[in-house]
């Protein structure tokens, strides 16, 4: 299995190189997902991949899709390169692991994440306001600590190389219609309780994490990564303490690691490292192994 940082696929055009994804048009209907081995942290993409870590994401979304298969349709069409389209033979090493055919979507044009424990930008949206994303939470919560329910807390999307925007449910109902919002939360929320309750039985608190949904024949479809160590906070419940930061089976600790650099957060990043990339590689590995109960063979 080879570590990928970029594709060259000319049988197809390439639609979108994203931060970690590659995308192609396979036909009207169908689009082929790389997800590389690009590591990005605050929208700027790192100097260096972290090895194999898109395979890890890859394999973790359609453990979680096939989870989730009765609660909401998704995108998959196939996820064995082997099965590809013959035309793509020659790519099979290079797309193994870490590609999927899928159903073209239109995407809503929010983020639905939810929140299940305060941590990041909402821990410091709290301690200004009291709220996140214009709801109010009780007063003296610590960080990291558990909330009372899970909060559905969506944002913008922005372009590439811009901040993404949290935005009240109010502002998401305006852009998404009042019913298609009200579903979006409704589902959005039932997954996560869903996962939580089983990452639980693992051993992980999952803190919080971000959904992206389409439409497909007119259905609400859960697409693109779901439950990643990128889209996620994950957590080892065993040592977990509210009133600090909590270690993490996810980039948290690229970021961590950044936030001590002399770095304002735009292009060029600073170097990764090898402990860095090696460490950042061993923690997604390990949310793969907790959470499926599997070992990845690379």
């Amino acid at each position: 299995m080879q570590v990928v940082t970029q594709t060259d696929i000319r049988e197809f055009p390439l639609l979108s190189r994203g931060k970690v994804r590659d995308i192609y048009g396979i036909d009207e209907k169908t689009l082929l997902i790389v997800t590389t081995d690009r590591m990005s942290a605050f929208d700027v993409i790192m100097n260096r991949p972290v090895p194999y870590k898109g395979v890890v994401l890859n394999q973790i979304t359609l453990f979680w899709m096939d989870r989730f298969r009765d609660l909401i349709p998704n995108h998959l069409i196939e996820s064995d390169a082997a099965r590809f389209p013959a035309v793509l033979a020659p790519y099979r090493e290079q797309l193994e692991g870490r590609s999927v055919l899928v159903k073209k979507a239109k995407p809503l044009p929010v983020e639905c994440i939810v929140r299940g424990h305060i941590s990041g930008s909402g821990w410091n949206e709290y301690r200004n306001t009291g709220k996140i994303c214009g709801i109010p939470l009780p007063a003296g919560l610590e960080e990291s600590a558990r909330l009372p329910e899970p909060l559905f807390t969506p944002s913008t999307k922005a372009t590439f190389g811009e901040h993404d925007r949290n935005i009240p449910p109010a502002e998401a109902a305006d852009l998404l219609g009042a019913d298609l919002a009200a579903e979006t939360e409704r589902t959005a929320l039932g997954i996560f309780r869903e996962a939580r309750t089983w990452a639980e039985t693992r051993g992980i608190i999952i803190a919080d994490t971000k959904f992206e949904f389409g439409m497909v024949d007119g259905r609400l479809t859960l697409i693109d990564e779901v439950l990643t160590p990128d889209s996620s906070r994950f957590w080892p419940a065993e040592g977990y303490a509210p009133g600090k930061s909590q270690p993490s089976f996810d980039k948290q600790y690229l970021r961590d690691w950044l936030l001590k650099q002399p770095w304002d957060k735009t292009p060029p990043p600073p170097p990764l490292p090898d402990e860095i990339v090696e460490a950042t590689r061993a923690r997604y590995l390990d949310a793969y192994r907790i959470l499926t109960g599997k070992e990845l063979p690379l």
